[in-house]
């Protein structure tokens, strides 16, 4: 008798909720755009982006706030989900924290694609185990 290992069942769950289109997300505002110097740049405060996944508790969300005006000092608050206290990075500046976000939700979104990669061929594999009639 040919028994399926829960993992299998698991993993294929995750891939299904992986294979789903990433839903439209209301929450994230669109940066400000600032004319400076003839060129457009972003400001700073409130700049946001929302990581990679198909679970909103479980995303990960960057938001740039500014700490000292005077200064020109800014801070990167990082979340999971809507009810985690933030993880603050900084003081730095302007740049240097929209840079950080942006460097940090290309990141996760390497990490994310990685593991989309690998559970798509872990569940083709599976499949194939399942047609030739052997166990995982």
């Amino acid at each position: 008798m040919n028994q399926s290992d829960p993992t299998d069942h698991a993993l294929a769950a995750i891939a299904s909720i992986l294979d789903q289109p990433e839903t439209q997300r209301g929450s994230e505002k669109p940066p400000f755009e600032a004319t400076h110097i003839g060129l457009q740049r972003r400001a700073p405060d409130g700049y946001s982006k929302i990581g990679p996944g198909p679970i909103a508790a479980i995303r990960f969300k960057w938001t740039v706030r500014c700490g000292d005006k005077d200064n020109g000092e800014y801070y990167v608050h990082e979340t999971i989900g809507d009810n985690s206290a933030p993880v603050m990075t900084g003081p730095m500046s302007g740049d240097a924290a929209i840079k950080f976000v942006d460097d940090r939700e290309i990141e996760a979104r390497r990490g994310f694609e990685a593991l989309r990669g690998e559970m798509d061929g872990r569940g083709a594999a599976a499949t194939v185990v399942r047609k030739e009639g052997g166990e995982i």
